[in-house]
């Protein structure tokens, strides 16, 4: 991979990890649109790697929030009293609630890799999971313009029941790509009737440890793989420059959320299936 094609990788997977509108899909859209060949070990390895930048990005924006959470649950876990904490328990909830998506990802390895990588795949999960957001957006007490914005519950509310539903929901995007991860932990939370911004941040918290840890085995398992077919040094730009573009990506979206509905994304999402269907139907691109 040449660095040009390294950077444009890094900016969509940037732009789009934490926005409901499917990371893994934007990139296997532009890998194919590049002529990559999307079904091999190495380039599914680079896709996963590149995101630990943008979920770094994640650390690095929440990094006052996860120490503070991080400090409650230890200290939980040495005194019953600090139990009490909303923390201690957001705590629990993060861990607990990411198990759900390593199972589904381990036992389901050989099919993410391949089977749900089609872009028929991803047109469709873009279009269906459409209307579930649509519906949860619909029914959430988020705020709906920014005098409303403290509508729902709230980060202090989240219990260990509601963390393992979003874990659930998270569950589902590796194996149908198009879902997205965000969309999917996003609805899960709008459902949950958390508002708006904590759905997102929830978003956040439970993408982290699942995400930093797909990319770590992938550099691990895969590292000959991406040597021989991508280019380290490709792969270590694409992830430097999506970091950066997260960030950004991050702080805009949760000022977005604050005083806006998901209208748009979904909007966006539909029409890029429909444009995906008919790219791949008259044989434009190959599924």
């Amino acid at each position: 991979m040449n660095w040009l094609h390294a950077v444009i990788l890094g900016i969509v997977e940037g732009i789009t990890e934490f926005l409901p509108v499917s990371s893994t899909g934007h990139l296997n859209i532009v890998e194919k649109l590049l002529h990559y060949d999307i079904d091999s070990v190495g380039m599914t390895a680079f896709t996963a790697v590149i995101q630990v930048g943008a979920i770094l990005a994640a650390v690095v924006y929440f990094w006052g929030d996860i120490v503070r959470i991080v400090t409650a649950w230890f200290k939980g876990l040495a005194n019953a009293e600090a139990r009490t904490d909303p923390d201690y328990t957001l705590g629990w909830g993060i861990i607990l609630g990411s198990i759900p998506v390593a199972v589904v990802g381990l036992l389901f390895k050989d099919f993410i890799e391949v089977t749900a990588r089609s872009l028929w795949v991803i047109a469709g999960a873009l279009i269906l999971w459409s209307g579930v957001m649509w519906l949860a957006d619909r029914r959430s007490d988020g705020p709906s313009d920014a005098a409303h914005a403290s509508a729902g519950k709230g980060m202090r509310e989240v219990s260990i029941k509601d963390a393992l539903i979003i874990g659930g929901f998270q569950a589902l995007a590796p194996v149908f790509p198009g879902i997205s991860r965000s969309g999917a932990t996003i609805s899960a939370g709008l459902f949950l009737r958390f508002d708006r911004v904590t759905a997102t941040r929830l978003s956040f918290f439970m993408g982290i440890p699942a995400l930093l840890a797909a990319g770590a085995l992938e550099a691990v398992t895969a590292a000959g793989d991406i040597s021989a077919t991508v280019g380290w040094s490709a792969t270590l730009i694409a992830t430097v420059v999506s970091g950066l573009v997260a960030y950004a990506t991050i702080a805009w979206l949760l000022r977005f959320v604050s005083s806006n509905k998901f209208t748009g994304f979904l909007v966006y999402r539909v029409l890029l299936g429909l444009v995906i269907i008919v790219l791949v139907a008259t044989g434009t691109v190959a599924a």
